[in-house]
């Protein structure tokens, strides 16, 4: 039996990532979409566990990964996903992982 991403030690879930995405390249590269999709969440899923959720802060805003110019604020952490709204206006509230929000960089 498999176990859980939320069982997994640092380690582990880099090995996890490394043959998912090794997984991935070869759906992407057969043309497989829905196969190289899945993979990528599983993916994103894996990388929310290397993080500290107390990293992400209720109510800051953070840029949504591989979604430029899509903003997300943060209304509260539940485990590894925020949940929150995208500032695109007239969207549901949603969780995302937090592995697919990115600080706002400041600009000098």
């Amino acid at each position: 039996m498999e176990k859980r991403y939320s069982e997994m030690n640092e380690f582990e879930l880099k090995q996890e990532i490394a043959q998912l995405m090794e997984k991935a390249r070869k759906a992407e590269q057969l043309g497989i979409v829905n196969e190289f999709a899945v993979l990528e969440r599983k993916i994103l899923m894996a990388k929310a566990y290397l993080l500290n959720p107390a990293d992400f802060k209720q109510g800051e805003v953070y840029q949504i990964d591989g979604d430029p110019g899509s903003y997300f604020k943060i209304d509260y952490i539940d485990g590894v996903f925020a949940w929150g709204y995208r500032l695109s206006g007239g969207q549901p509230q949603e969780a995302l992982p937090i592995s697919m929000l990115q600080p706002l960089t400041t600009k000098a």
